[in-house]
């Protein structure tokens, strides 16, 4: 009898899992397999172009792959200037991650003096919440950095109760 009160206990302990909401962002290569850096002269909107074909979510994440270069988050008057003397964000390790955090337009430009000039900066419109669970994720740079579905707890939830029942079961 105590083993069918444990298992109820546990069935009751794993049912909150259940209504864990389904979350999904993306990590997005800037460019695509381009990368960042600086575009041929006669395509200086590249970066921008590719922005628009993917539909950004808070939480994704974006992907700078760059070889002796670095990336710069800006304010909307430095992006439209080319220059910053305090980015909200630099790097210049080759391979940067930014996290989209909130919904709203991001800026980046080129730290390297003159890239900016040349076309390498990109506005990144990341959709509210409400935008965002009308449609999917768009553009063939992504991949999933993180996936769990509420059937995968359903799963679990159905799964743990039985083992335990096995190990608790009394001999006949």
């Amino acid at each position: 009898m105590a083993g069918i009160a444990l298992v109820v206990s546990l069935m009751m302990l794993t049912l909150p899992f259940c209504s864990i909401p389904y979350v999904v962002c993306y990590e997005y290569q800037v460019g695509g397999s381009r990368g960042w850096a600086v575009p041929p002269a006669n395509d200086s909107k590249i970066y921008n172009d590719w922005a628009s074909e993917n539909r950004f979510r808070p939480n994704d994440v974006l992907w700078f792959k760059y070889t002796k270069d670095s990336v710069m988050a800006v304010t909307e008057a430095e992006y439209k200037g080319c220059n910053s003397s305090r980015p909200a964000f630099f790097s210049n390790n080759g391979n940067s991650l930014y996290s989209l955090n909130h919904s709203g337009a991001f800026y980046f430009i080129s730290g390297v003096s003159g890239h900016c000039f040349k076309g390498q900066r990109m506005v990144v419109k990341v959709l509210s919440s409400d935008e965002s669970q009308t449609g999917g994720g768009g553009g063939s740079s992504r991949s999933s950095a993180a996936n769990f579905s509420p059937s995968w707890a359903l799963k679990l939830a159905s799964v743990i109760p039985l083992i335990v029942a096995c190990f608790l079961s009394e001999p006949k």
